[in-house]
């Protein structure tokens, strides 16, 4: 027959070894899906920055070359215009993201120590 005193003295060795696990798992990480899915917004938001500078540059520019009448001289110019605003705002982008993680990574460090 099984002792009560030993199945307190199990359940309580299960309950520390359930702590002890949960505390070196980390229960305050967001879960893989979430941390994915600001990725890909990120992403996304890139990519629509690229574009909407070329869309600019190339409307500035075809706007221009109808008034003074000279076809693909502006359109061109303003393309590579926009597309050098495009990727200084991915630039820009890209080190905001990155001026984020490592806050995030400093704050996790110092909750650490």
């Amino acid at each position: 027959m099984s002792d009560p005193a030993d199945h307190d003295d199990q359940s309580t060795r299960l309950k520390a070894l359930e702590d002890r696990i949960a505390a070196a798992k980390g229960d305050d990480k967001k879960p893989q899906s979430e941390e994915h899915y600001s990725q890909a917004n990120m992403a996304w938001r890139m990519v629509i920055e690229l574009v909407a500078g070329l869309g600019i540059g190339f409307g500035i520019g075809y706007g221009l070359d109808v008034l003074f009448g000279t076809m693909p001289i502006f359109m061109v110019l303003f393309i590579f215009f926009g597309l050098a605003a495009g990727v200084k705002t991915m630039m820009r982008s890209a080190a905001e993201m990155q001026n984020e993680a490592l806050a995030k990574q400093a704050d996790k460090h110092e909750d650490e120590d």
